[in-house]
């Protein structure tokens, strides 16, 4: 009987302590629900915008996330202290149905304020201006004829709009535009809208005569027109309209510190380098003409091949060794550092020895090398008992970086600290920064001293985060 009575005992209390964790995460999970945009942004520590992907806005150019909308919102992300994460989505509907389903903060792409939008949205202060124009083709002998034959040939009054056929990307405000201006008329044009074609892809179309006319903001027009001279943009088809980000209605809080930011910064002299390195740079055609622009060409670099040869053989993704590569070289075969890591890879001569390179050794060599130290390092975190492949890639990535010592370190001073040494994030990773300090890196359990963990830490964080932003553009296969 007393043996049924403790046994009961501890089952009425295994069963409040687990009612009580329960409460907790319930009460905490409502807590979570309860804040505004802005304290769930800070609590989650990072915001997350839902993009479109094209030449101005947001692509990869050599290895490097680009764009006009990119570069403001990292600056943006930097003011609120918060980390970026990209989702990427070209269709506008469903743009805005991520931000009601609270999938993302922020829609950040050329929004056209509206009447019909700001019911659905509240829209952020304006991060620019355009109005719309008609995109159409030049005769194909346009360069021998004179400006007023040109111009002759093409429609320049709105009201020569009437039955013309104009594809349009459907949801955008250039449907609308156009339904308008077809009232303003008082007769037809033909709209078709096209739900798997982004603006810049009706462009080229118009471009290579697979249409006839299509419609788009002038600060995308001009920078399309650059690659493709053949196109005239000169007919405007709008007033002037302001461009911003969509946030979720009633986000007031949210809105007003990205106002108070954007109404500063568009001041600045860094808002003007980075609209005009988009919008008015006649060197941008070299980026699209580029093999190496990720949208187009699929490709990160010429040793593309190479990465996905090697990263089978260590079951990764070649997007993320693509990224890997690009931190340590930037792609580049003959980089030394000061320290004497070379090649792609940057790998240290002891190491580079090990694995059987030197600095004269081809890019496959170095990279195949690269890749066996990486077995190596994955081997060595396997033995410890490191099992989730998660969280032993960042243990990978870490040591790579600055040596396998370091990082075991690291873990021991997690474990002696009360910290989970398996797990990376909020755990080992805050020992490797505190291997700086004294107090830390003088601890019994240290074996290998001083570390600048810093680096280290970013590291990591920097080769995921351009890794998500490949998997957003380029192609797995």
């Amino acid at each position: 009987m007393k043996e049924f009575s403790k046994i009961l005992k501890t089952t009425v209390l295994l069963v409040l302590v687990i009612v009580s964790f329960n409460t907790c995460k319930e009460k905490e999970k409502k807590s979570f629900v309860n804040l505004s945009s802005i304290e769930k942004i800070k609590k989650r520590g990072k915001l997350i915008a839902v993009m479109d992907f094209n030449s101005t806005n947001y692509f990869i150019y050599r290895g490097e996330p680009m764009g006009y909308q990119y570069e403001l919102l990292q600056l943006l992300a930097k003011e609120l202290d918060v980390k970026l994460e990209v989702k990427v989505e070209n269709d506008i509907d469903e743009n805005f149905n991520m931000l009601s389903k609270g999938e993302c903060d922020i829609i950040a792409i050329n929004l056209t304020i509206t009447k019909d939008r700001a019911n659905k949205i509240n829209f952020t202060h304006p991060h620019s201006q355009t109005h719309q124009v008609l995109v159409q083709r030049k005769p194909d002998n346009w360069k021998k004829l004179s400006k007023d034959a040109i111009d002759a040939s093409l429609l320049r009054n709105q009201l020569d709009l009437a039955g013309k056929v104009i594809f349009v990307q459907k949801g955008t405000s250039y449907a609308q535009r156009m339904k308008n201006l077809s009232d303003e008329i008082g007769d037809s044009i033909n709209l078709i809208e096209k739900a798997d074609k982004e603006v810049e892809e009706l462009i080229e179309m118009v471009a290579n005569g697979e249409i006839e006319y299509t419609v788009a903001d002038e600060n995308v027009a001009l920078v399309n027109q650059i690659y493709y001279p053949i196109l005239d943009i000169k007919t405007a088809v709008s007033f002037p309209q302001n461009l911003a980000w969509g946030l979720k209605k009633g986000d007031n809080l949210l809105k007003n510190e990205i106002d108070n930011w954007l109404k500063e910064f568009k001041g600045s002299t860094q808002y003007a380098l980075i609209y005009n390195k988009y919008f008015r740079n006649p060197r941008s055609v070299r980026i699209i003409e580029s093999d190496y622009y990720a949208i187009a060409s699929g490709k990160v670099s010429k040793y593309d091949d190479y990465i996905k040869q090697y990263s089978e053989t260590i079951d990764w993704d070649w997007r993320l060794l693509a990224s890997l590569i690009y931190q340590e070289s930037r792609f580049k075969s003959n980089a030394q550092s000061w320290a004497g890591a070379f090649g792609l890879m940057q790998l240290m001569p002891t190491t580079a020895r090990r694995f059987g390179v030197n600095k004269n050794s081809s890019p496959e060599k170095q990279i195949k090398a690269g890749v066996d130290f990486i077995k190596w390092l994955d081997k060595r975190f396997e033995k410890r008992g490191i099992t989730d492949e998660e969280e032993k890639l960042k243990f990978i990535l870490a040591s790579y970086n600055v040596g396998l010592g370091h990082i075991l370190d690291a873990r021991r001073l997690a474990e002696k600290n009360g910290m989970n040494p398996d797990v990376w994030e909020n755990n080992v990773d805050e020992y490797i920064l505190k291997k700086s300090n004294p107090k830390y890196y003088k601890d019994p359990v240290v074996k290998y001293g001083y570390c600048r963990g810093s680096e280290t830490y970013n590291y990591v964080y920097q080769i995921l985060d351009r890794y998500e932003h490949y998997k957003n553009i380029i192609p797995e296969t």
